[in-house]
This record gives C-alpha cells, sequence and structure tokens, in this order.
C-alpha cells in the first residue's frame, strides 16, 4: 500500500549529511541509554514508543518526534533536546523522493484528517515494521537492487509520522486474515508485524479490523483501496494494483468506493474481536 510522501536521505542537496546527523543522534540515544541500564523496550515504555520504533531511532532510520522528551529520563543534562533542534531543521532539508505515479496522492495522504484503508495485498504502508516493509520491497518483480530497497524501506518508516504527529488523522484500516497469516520474511518477521499491529490498534485514533477468511460475505473482492479526507476539500480515492495507480476524485466513483468500504467494514470483525484474533495469532506462533 502506497503513502504519504517517501522521504529519502539520498538526494543531492546534502542529505548524506542529514542521514550522518540522524545516525550521529540516534548512537547518543543508544549509548545514554546503555549507560541507564534500560532496554530498548523498557525505554519505550517509559516514552510510549515501541521497541521496533526505538531501535529505528537508534539506527537513525526514523527521526526522533518532538515529543520524544528522554533527556531527563537517560540523565543527558539537555544535550539530547538542543540535538532536536538540529533534528527539526534537517527535516525541512529533506526532499520528497517517491515514485512519480505515487506522488500526488503522496502529497495528499500528508495533509489528510481522515484515512481509510483495505488492504487484501499487504499490511498497510503505515502499520508495517521495518523488517516487514524490506520483505515485502524484496520480493517485488521487476526486482528492486538493494539501494533501492533500502530507500524504500526508509521511505515507508518515515511516512508513520503521520501517526505520532498532532492532532493525528483518524485512521481505520481493514486488513484481510490471509494477509496477516503470510509469512513474509518468515515467522519472526511476522511475529514482530502481529505485535505492531496490536500495539498501535490500541491508539485511539486508529481502528484496525480484520476480515476473516470464513467471511460468506465479502464486499472487498475487487481489490485493495483508500479513502481519505482532506479538511474543506471533497474525499477521495486511490487505487495501486500491480504497479499501476490511479487518484479518483470523481465524486461518484469517490461515493461508490466509500459505500463499498462501509460494507466491507460490516462484514468484518468488530475492532475488539480483531485484537482477540491477532492476540490468538501470535500465542498460535
Amino acid at each position: 500500500m502506497a503513502g504519504r510522501p517517501e522521504w529519502s536521505t539520498q538526494d543531492p542537496a546534502g542529505s548524506e549529511e542529514v542521514a550522518d546527523l540522524f545516525r550521529a543522534i540516534g548512537r547518543q540515544i543508544k549509548a545514554a541509554r546503555e549507560r541507564a541500564g534500560m532496554s530498548q523496550k523498557e525505554l519505550g515504555e517509559r516514552v510510549g514508543y515501541g521497541e521496533e520504533q526505538i531501535s529505528s531511532i537508534e539506527r537513525g532510520r526514523r527521526t526522533p518526534q518532538p515529543e520524544f522528551r528522554v533527556d531527563e529520563l537517560l540523565g543527558c543534562g539537555g544535550l539530547l533536546a538542543v540535538a532536536s533542534e538540529d533534528v527539526e531543521r534537517a527535516k525541512k532539508r529533506r526532499r520528497v523522493r517517491h515514485p512519480e505515479w505515487l506522488r500526488d496522492y503522496a502529497r495528499l495522504e500528508a495533509e489528510a484528517v481522515e484515512l481509510c484503508y483495505f488492504a487484501n495485498q499487504a499490511v498497510p504502508g503505515v502499520f508495517q515494521t521495518e523488517a516487514y516493509a524490506r520483505a515485502v520491497f524484496a520480493s517485488r518483480q521487476p526486482f528492486f537492487d538493494e539501494e533501492t530497497i533500502e530507500q524504500r524501506v526508509a521511505a515507508r518508516l518515515a511516512r508513520q509520522e503521520l501517526l505520532s504527529k498532532w492532532p493525528p488523522p483518524t485512521v481505520s484500516a481493514i486488513v484481510q486474515e490471509a494477509v496477516l497469516r503470510q509469512s513474509f520474511g518468515g515467522s519472526a518477521v511476522q511475529r514482530e508485524q502481529l505485535e505492531r499491529l496490536a500495539q498501535v490498534s490500541r491508539l485511539r485514533y486508529v481502528e484496525i479490523q480484520v476480515m476473516p477468511t470464513i467471511s460468506e460475505d465479502h464486499a472487498g473482492m475487487g481489490g485493495p483501496f483508500s479513502l481519505l479526507e482532506i479538511k474543506g476539500r471533497p474525499r477521495m480515492a486511490y487505487l495501486e494494483v500491480q504497479h499501476v495507480s490511479r487518484l479518483i476524485t470523481d465524486p461518484e466513483d469517490v461515493r461508490v468506493l466509500a459505500a463499498k468500504y462501509g460494507s466491507i467494514r460490516g462484514q468484518a470483525l468488530t475492532t475488539r474481536e480483531s485484537l482477540c484474533l491477532i492476540e490468538k495469532m501470535l500465542r498460535d506462533l
């Protein structure tokens, strides 16, 4: 599933320096955390981040958000707070880098106040873990080279900042059960991805539902799609299948897809039932 503008640290306008800055700050956070005797999981629990998010920050793949305040917690005396100002300046210097066919939708998704995803091919990009995203891009044909895979993975992780901005968009997602049982990258990757879904499903502004395989009715057989709404503008839709994409603005076409989404939502498990299923799948792994 495509999404928000995909940021790359490989553009020619000094962004390699930006990447070096993010990696340096990540190393500082890691050193401070280890000096404080905390694991990544423990630090994440203290600041409201997941273990995988802390790992990405420490490796410079994800930029710390303004609310990521760990100076006092790690005894850094304000040094990390000063560094965060450099991060914000560096983020403004980054350039959008994503496929041309994705550009319009990516720009619009970044401005959306409401996002709806129906996914029956892969977990929506805004919820993907680093390892899962890498497995998805590595399985693409024609094959990406290693550099392109790394750029796309970093871009997808940066896209997920929309879940931590304030105010956040309202996010609704319906995911086909078969997608959750697909072991992209192996069982360890699958487990981490399921844990990530369980985590984000507990956010107040995120609702995740699972379309069960045993369902006798299914209004989503036409394939995956997204709906997005920007304040003050008509609702839009986006389709992406087999590397062919289409941004839909015709009111009638959007209305049909919105009605279809409503039907799929009614046929899917409730959010509570979906979380229970995800947790059961985790226990069974």
